[in-house]
């Protein structure tokens, strides 16, 4: 079968077209591949549990009798061994959970305002 000459350049333009389209789609335009978005509403998913959990946590830590010495235990630790001191207080065990959670243990220390201290 033979095309006539004239539908060449409009084939060929169309193609040009879509491939344009499509690059500045992904680029420019805000689009997303499955996968994509999937890894994206994973993590917002996470994000928004953690800060759901963290009320749990300041009643864990208001609620729990020795928490003059451990928010001292806090005060007292660095940066960096601030956040292992929140999870070794059992504070950030989200309930349900045997271990604690180290988003949850940063939130919580923001949400005790000892973050930057």
């Amino acid at each position: 079968m033979t095309f006539p000459e004239w539908t060449k350049p409009s084939i060929y333009g169309a193609l040009t077209g879509a491939i344009a389209v499509s690059i500045l789609g992904f680029t420019w335009g805000g689009w997303t591949t499955s996968g994509n978005a999937q890894d994206m509403a994973r993590k917002l998913a996470g994000e928004e549990v953690t800060l759901a959990m963290v009320p749990v946590c300041l009643d864990m830590s208001a609620a729990d009798p020795e928490s003059a010495d451990k928010l001292v235990v806090l005060q007292e630790a660095s940066g960096f061994n601030r956040r292992k001191a929140m999870m070794d207080t059992g504070w950030a065990t989200p309930p349900g959970s045997d271990t604690p959670n180290r988003d949850l243990a940063a939130a919580c220390l923001a949400g005790l305002e000892l973050d930057g201290s």
